[in-house]
């Protein structure tokens, strides 16, 4: 049976009623965390580009456009808002995908949930489905694709986006089939563009690509269904012979579900999850030890070879350049015990306190962290002393990084304050916190959206 096809069974099968309680509570982590970094995001120059490029962004149309009080087309707010939850890469993560599960989804969904007027238990649902669906897919490819320089968030979320709409639009099982199949031809995404303003861009291209691949299906578009494993298919093409283990896709599907285990990772610093782990030994070091720039003589950071081909950024050439920058990060976080998102504004990266404390970071694989291991979610930092000791802390893997360490929810509630608090009132902030919190109960994910929006008179730059 091909891929397309059991994956559409499986979608159909699949019910409110197969979740738990812990996955409802990841879902509503996923929402919040969301809803936080894309109104963030919406600042961003990414975004206001992106809307100004859009042809029709202005059209009027259901969906919001997350920062401002303006709506247009469910295809144009799923690349807008997909954008700008990206644009801070400071949205959620998962081990299984390699990447970012959420932000390939909710754009998309949401924007079809507010033009069906859907109720959020069932928008719940779909994101839940889909989550399971881009996760379930990256366990036949990892992590040869993730090596090869593909973006998985990208290029595994198209199909996260795809079964989500289709579930919430409750197409028939052949044209989620089909969906699929026009979907792995619109995947795409390489690790090149890290750093600039195109990585935020994959994430918004993949959500509204889910979301037109079933579009297109519904109203009778066609594609092959055998297109994952065709030899010029999606297997062959993005991986290579000998490199995928397509068994290995439903091996654990829903059993548990994906995002109870390993569930979200929730990011504390607004910049490339790889970074993580050698930030949080740097501030165990400096809240332990009371470390400053001034007594700190050399510092090496070792992290896993997967990490480093896209963190070792000696010398950034933009705020967004400088989210990759393993060296930056680290200056910040021995500079301040804190990376927070003003470390990544305008010139930021240029000051010239952070860029002579890089001068000192030394960046090398970790010894015990092979190539080919499995251990790769570590980072040790050892740092030198001008009064000649050497300290060293080592972690297992960032703080937050799903349900074995859970982000505490107050830690989270507060970074959502943060960030929504960039373009919301403070009691509007807490409105729409209230309204994730009760997110299944809505009629309407309209009700949702409304309290997202930005009065009249006060949106952002997003939309100027």
């Amino acid at each position: 049976m091909a891929l397309t096809v059991e994956l559409a069974k499986r979608i159909a099968a699949f019910s409110h009623d197969d979740m738990t309680d812990e996955a409802r509570h990841w879902a509503r982590v996923g929402l919040i965390d969301y809803t936080g970094v894309t109104l963030a995001g919406a600042t961003e120059p990414s975004g206001r580009i992106v809307t100004a490029v859009v042809d029709g962004a202005d059209q009027p149309g259901p969906s919001l456009i997350f920062g401002t009080d303006k709506r247009t087309t469910p295809l144009n707010a799923a690349i807008i808002n997909g954008t700008a939850s990206h644009a801070q890469d400071f949205d959620d993560c998962n081990n299984t995908i390699g990447g970012h599960p959420s932000a390939p989804i909710l754009p998309a969904l949401i924007a079809l949930a507010e033009k069906t007027g859907a109720s959020g238990r069932d928008t719940m649902a779909a994101y839940v489905l889909g989550f399971e669906v881009e996760t379930a897919i990256a366990r036949g490819v990892h992590f040869h694709h993730y090596e090869k320089g593909w973006h998985p968030t990208a290029t595994m979320g198209v199909f996260g986006s795809t079964a989500a709409c289709a579930k919430l639009l409750g197409v028939d099982e052949e044209t989620t089939a089909t969906a699929f199949a026009i979907a792995v031809s619109l995947a795409s995404g390489v690790k090149a563009n890290f750093g600039t303003m195109t990585k935020p861009l994959h994430v918004g291209h993949c959500s509204r690509n889910g979301l037109f691949a079933v579009m297109m299906a519904k109203e009778g578009f066609t594609a092959n269904h055998g297109a994952f494993e065709h030899s010029q298919g999606f297997f062959e093409v993005f991986n290579g012979a000998g490199t995928y283990h397509p068994e290995k896709i439903f091996e654990t599907w829903c059993d548990p579900l994906d995002i109870v285990e390993p569930a979200i990772a929730v990011k504390q610093y607004p910049c490339c999850g790889s970074t993580h782990p050698p930030v949080d030994a740097m501030i165990n070091l400096v809240e332990r030890e009371g470390l400053t720039p001034e007594m700190v003589k050399r510092i090496d950071t070792m992290s896993h070879p997967r990490r480093l081909k896209h963190t070792d950024r000696a010398d950034p050439q933009s705020p967004l350049d400088a989210k990759f920058s393993v060296q930056y990060c680290l200056a910040r976080a021995l500079m301040h015990g804190k990376v927070v998102l003003p470390h990544f504004d305008d010139t930021a990266y240029l000051d010239k306190d952070a860029r002579e404390v890089m001068k000192r970071v030394h960046v090398s694989p970790h010894p015990d962290m092979p190539a080919s291991g499995d251990n790769h979610l570590g980072a040790e930092v050892r740092v030198e002393l001008m009064d000649g000791r050497v300290l060293s802390e080592r972690v297992a893997q960032a703080r937050g990084r799903g349900a074995a360490d859970p982000l505490p929810m107050d830690k989270l509630k507060a970074k959502f304050e943060s960030c929504a608090g960039l373009v919301l009132p403070a009691d509007r902030v807490a409105a729409l916190y209230a309204k994730i919190e009760g997110f299944e109960a809505l009629k309407t994910v309209r009700e949702y959206t409304a309290s997202a929006e930005v009065l009249a008179g006060k949106a952002t730059a997003a939309a100027e």
